[in-house]
């Protein structure tokens, strides 16, 4: 299981790193060619290397190896004295589930399901808002969700900036250089990751007022998003090199990661 959550951190790290590289190219070159600021974009240009099919294989098995630890912390609790608490339990079967779709959908790419991993996040959360919104009550099931969304990227980024993450690393193992480091890449990848979130979550919020489902966006769109403002590209640089630090930063939690 120590085995199949460092593969998965390991993949987690690359995804996030593509999506870093396309956001900053986003953000000064246009539409850098039609390609997406998000996982299915990062899938689409890993699967354009040299021996891309393999590569997309050998990121769906570590997620899904990222999946099996997360159920395995769901079973028999996690690492740390609060590793077993009920509540710590329930976030992990909620990661296991999360893992395990992502995981699919980039093994069904892989298999040559084109209209799998490779979606549009943007087209996907239009859709869902839009069946949401069409149910009684709908309106309030996004807000709700919306604020949910913001309360949870809030969150993660003032734990980042609180360096939280550390608790979770094996620090006594690590040299001081390396502690440096992963504080680095920790802070400024967890803020980034966080802002896209809460930004995300407003988006939502806004449809949900509204009543427009195309007013949700997401993680494309919402990086798309920052572009058009004041010193936009500069801005979406910023998150961008962050988003691509949060990749470096779960390369650092594959190999220190208290598993």
């Amino acid at each position: 299981m120590a085995a199949a959550g460092r593969a998965g951190f390991a993949a987690r790290g690359l995804i996030y790193l593509l999506v870093g590289v396309i956001s900053l190219q986003i953000a000064f070159g246009g539409d850098s060619g039609g390609k997406q600021a998000d996982r299915g974009g990062a899938l689409s240009e890993l699967a354009q290397r040299p021996f891309g099919s393999a590569l997309l294989w050998i990121v769906g098995i570590a997620l899904a190896g990222m999946a099996l630890w997360r159920l395995s912390q769901a079973v028999f609790g996690g690492a740390g004295t609060d590793g077993g608490k009920p509540s710590k339990r329930v976030m992990a079967a909620g990661r296991f589930v999360f893992y395990a779709v992502v995981s699919w959908s980039v093994l069904s790419y892989a298999a040559g399901d084109k209209g799998s991993g490779s979606g549009s996040s943007d087209r996907r959360t239009d859709d869902l808002t839009a069946t949401v919104l069409g149910w009684p009550g709908g309106q309030w099931i996004v807000g709700i969700a919306g604020v949910a969304v913001v309360a949870a990227g809030l969150y993660i980024a003032a734990r980042a900036v609180m360096k939280k993450f550390r608790k979770h690393l094996n620090t006594a193992v690590m040299s001081a250089k390396a502690r440096k480091v992963t504080d680095f890449f920790g802070v400024a990848g967890g803020t980034a990751r966080g802002i896209v979130f809460a930004v995300a979550g407003v988006f939502a919020v806004v449809a949900a007022v509204r009543h427009q489902p195309g007013k949700a966006k997401g993680m494309d769109d919402t990086l798309r998003a920052f572009r058009d403002l004041p010193a936009g590209p500069w801005l979406l640089a910023v998150i961008a090199l962050g988003l691509a630090a949060f990749g470096v930063f779960s390369w650092c939690e594959a190999r220190w990661r208290k598993l």
